[in-house]
């Protein structure tokens, strides 16, 4: 073979090589171009969906993210409580409680009539803070959602009434109900002239949802057992006080006792609207001639107990989560 013919070869050889490795590149770059593009989408993707989710309201779960605004008239540390009663009153009352909590519903239908006969007596004050303790242990929004309504309610200066209204009409404990806005809204009609546009805008937008957050930080770190917690100037008061179970006719007779020798208050209790629940508790709600159990099993309805139930015998429905370090 002539060394012109092996030449010709050799730059075909070349060619088709060259050819080839040229075919390559392109193809590497081809896929690393897919690659990187498919990686652009992806993290598109992501960043659309997380806008999606920060910008979507649900009439579900809420965050208690945003400003810290405290309802009207709020008093106390850090303006956390909401009051009821007398502001001169001799002795104060404070509720630890949780709209969701049966314990409390328990509570609040055996003694509302006793609670607003002293406050409107002007023998005491009452202050309640409000919890979202099984939101936490259960799930749900129903505890955040109704304490921010109640505040709610306080602006329009109906708190009491509402806070009734929420109590008799509690849905099973599993129940999430309390968790949609309607559902509160719709309950508000029970309470003349607290259903407006106010209250609602107030309702839905969650107003006080980092109030009612603060107000339940406080409580875990409170060294509270669970809810209701019930204090007579300072001193727990349920499930008894000393050795003696709590009752109607108890409380009375402790207040009584506290305010010995103490005038009565003279200002305005604050409790507008509160004739929209009856004094007598609902059908099949304890009565109020005596103590209701300090928690049940989830789910059922609150049973009657005799007053001398024995202290042991007493346990909370939800035992408060503890405290942070």
């Amino acid at each position: 073979m002539s060394e012109k013919n092996q030449e010709g070869k050799r730059t075909a050889r070349e060619r088709l090589a060259q050819e080839r490795e040229r075919q390559r590149s392109q193809d590497r770059r081809r896929r690393t171009m897919i690659v990187a593009a498919a990686v652009v989408c992806v993290l598109g993707l992501a960043a659309v969906i997380g806008v999606i989710a920060a910008n979507t309201k649900s009439d579900g779960k809420k965050s208690t993210a945003g400003p810290l605004l405290a309802p009207t008239g709020a008093e106390g540390k850090d303006n956390l409580a909401i009051p009821v009663g007398a502001a001169d009153a001799p002795s104060t009352l404070t509720v630890w409680e949780d709209f969701r909590c049966p314990a409390c519903a328990a509570f609040e239908n055996s003694f509302r009539s006793t609670i607003h006969e002293l406050e409107g007596s002007g023998q005491l004050r009452v202050q309640y803070h409000l919890a979202t303790l099984i939101d936490r242990n259960l799930g749900g929004s129903g505890s955040l959602h109704a304490a921010n309504a109640a505040g709610c309610a306080q602006d329009a200066g109906k708190f009491s009434a509402y806070h009734d209204v929420l109590y008799s009409n509690q849905p099973q404990e599993t129940d999430d109900a309390f968790g949609k806005n309607s559902k509160l809204i719709e309950l508000a009609q029970k309470v003349p002239g607290l259903d407006t546009a106010a209250f609602r805008s107030c309702v839905e937008e969650g107003k006080h949802d980092s109030w009612v957050g603060k107000s339940n930080d406080a409580f875990q770190n409170g060294g509270f057992s669970g809810t209701p917690t019930v204090q007579l100037n300072g001193e727990s008061v349920f499930p008894q006080k000393g050795s003696e179970q709590i009752s109607p006719a108890n409380l009375k007779k402790w207040v009584a006792e506290a305010n010995k020798g103490k005038q009565p208050g003279t200002a305005s209790p604050s409790r507008s609207g509160a004739s929209a629940v009856p004094s007598s508790p609902p059908a099949g709600e304890p009565a109020g001639d005596g103590a209701p159990k300090h928690g049940h099993a989830p789910g059922t309805a609150p049973k009657k107990t005799p007053t001398a139930v024995h202290p042991s015998k007493a346990v909370p429905a939800h035992e408060a989560p503890q405290s942070r370090p």
